[in-house]
C-alpha cells in the first residue's frame, strides 16, 4: 500500500514563506511523477507542480511560477514544495500526488494521479 504524507503546512503573513514536504513508502521508480495540488474551500482541486522522479524535469502552474519550487531527494524519498512570496490566495490544502507516466500524460488532470496524501493546510494572511 502507497502512502504519502505531507507535512509542512501551517499560517503564515502575507510575502512569508513555507515548505511543505512529502514523504513517499515503497520504492521509487524512474516513471513516477509526483504533484502537487491544492484545494481551497468551494473551489476545484487546482494543479500547483510536478516534478518527475527520473530527470527531475518540473513544471508549474502560472499562479505559482517564479514564487514556488519543487525538488525531490531520491535517497529521501521525499518531496518537497517551497513557498516563497506567499499571497492570501495560495491559502488552501495542499495535497501531494503520485502518478505513473505514459504518453499523453497530463500533469495538471488530478485525474492522472493513482495515490494521494492525506493533505495539510497552508493559511496565508494578509
Amino acid at each position: 500500500q502507497v502512502q504519502l504524507v505531507e507535512s509542512g503546512g501551517g499560517l503564515v503573513q502575507a510575502g512569508g514563506s513555507l515548505r511543505l514536504s512529502c514523504a513517499a513508502s515503497g520504492r521509487a521508480y524512474s516513471t513516477y511523477v509526483m504533484g502537487w495540488f491544492r484545494q481551497a474551500p468551494g473551489k476545484e482541486r487546482e494543479f500547483v507542480a510536478r516534478i518527475t522522479w527520473g530527470g527531475g524535469s518540473t513544471f508549474y502552474a502560472d499562479s505559482v511560477k517564479g514564487r514556488f519550487t519543487i525538488s525531490r531527494d531520491n535517497a529521501k524519498n521525499t518531496v518537497y514544495l517551497q513557498m516563497n512570496s506567499l499571497k492570501p490566495e495560495d491559502t488552501a490544502v495542499y495535497y501531494c500526488a503520485r502518478g505513473t507516466y505514459y504518453s499523453g500524460f497530463d500533469s495538471s488532470a488530478p485525474a492522472s494521479y493513482d495515490y494521494w496524501g492525506q493533505g495539510t493546510q497552508v493559511t496565508v494572511s494578509s
